[in-house]
């Protein structure tokens, strides 16, 4: 088994509220993207951390190449 398959679930809510985070960061409007992320509840963000941290990554790393590349990469 993997290490994703054993992380805590994403909820679908939460990974809507990632997905516009991160859209909001490749858009240049960083006060939205900090408030999508507080919409993520805490067991999700937990995943999500879990995650990223297994891609080798950070939501911060991730919201940093979303604002440096507009989305495109």
């Amino acid at each position: 088994m993997t290490a994703i398959a054993t992380a805590p679930p994403i909820r679908p809510l939460a990974a809507v509220h990632l997905r516009e985070a991160l859209t909001a960061a490749a858009d240049g409007h960083a006060p939205a993207a900090l408030a999508a992320l507080m919409h993520i509840d805490p067991e999700s963000w937990q995943a999500i951390e879990h995650r990223m941290a297994t891609l080798g990554t950070t939501v911060l790393d991730a919201l940093a190449l979303a604002a440096r590349s507009g989305g495109t990469e």
